[in-house]
């Protein structure tokens, strides 16, 4: 069962690839982890739209196929401006069926609000494009960094764990027999 971890930040010297690796560790060899900053998604710029799944251009093939072949997916969003950023949108309107069904989870992470807002914003759009969200964790970063690094503690570990658990357990439940 794979598991795809998304960073849904492009932003230069972004906190969201360091928690994305550790969301990525914790999942083990089911995860897989996709940062947005590497998918050469320009703004949408497909012809069709993404209900009708004909695409024109090579980077939304490629973009399909690999969430396609993800059982779940994990959402690593920051909290820009109350939100989750343009990046993460852009990505999710590329695609429509390949959404459609799989068990989702959201890690989000700010400041003050832990991104709680970033979640709150993003949570009606997954579940708008068919997906079936199963928890969030929210990160207040800042109380884990040391020398700039992203250093979880256990307790953070353990609920990183947990929500995995959860959502495994959900797309096992949801996968066809």
């Amino acid at each position: 069962m794979t598991v795809g971890i998304v960073i849904g930040s492009t932003r230069p010297g972004r906190v969201g690839g360091q928690i994305g690796a550790w969301m990525a560790g914790r999942a083990g060899a089911g995860g897989d982890l996709i940062d947005l900053a590497e998918q050469g998604l320009p703004l949408l710029d497909e012809p069709e739209h993404a209900s009708t799944g004909n695409y024109a251009r090579a980077h939304t093939r490629r973009w399909s196929e690999r969430i396609a072949g993800c059982a779940a997916l994990v959402f690593v969003t920051p909290e820009y401006n109350s939100s989750f950023p343009a990046s993460l949108k852009n990505a999710l309107d590329y695609l429509y069926q390949e959404w459609r069904g799989k068990p989702v989870a959201v890690v989000a992470y700010g400041g003050i609000s832990s991104g709680g807002r970033a979640a709150q914003s993003l949570l009606p759009v997954l579940v708008h494009l068919g997906m079936m969200p199963v928890g969030t964790l929210l990160v207040r970063f800042r109380n884990h960094l040391a020398d700039g690094r992203f250093v979880p503690n256990d307790a953070l570990d353990a609920d990183a764990d947990d929500l995995l658990a959860t959502l495994r357990r959900v797309t096992a439940q949801a996968l066809p027999a």
